[in-house]
């Protein structure tokens, strides 16, 4: 995967982080909130926020200290 491939799949990831962000507060101040849907929601963001780590990390060079 190219640089510039790694920066669009991050831009894209944290878009959809974000929105899954908003989907859980609002989940959060429904009058019933449904427990299971909130930890899949709350499992799949993490799980976002783990390939983005990943891919930042390929973008950031190894130095050796």
């Amino acid at each position: 995967m190219t640089e510039e491939e790694i920066e669009r799949r991050l831009a894209l990831l944290r878009v959809e982080h974000r929105d899954l962000d908003d989907a859980i507060t609002a989940l959060l101040g429904a009058a019933h909130v449904d427990q299971l849907q909130l930890a899949r929601l709350k499992r799949q963001k993490l799980r976002l926020r783990d390939e983005i780590a990943v891919l930042e990390d390929q973008l950031i060079p190894d130095i050796i200290a």
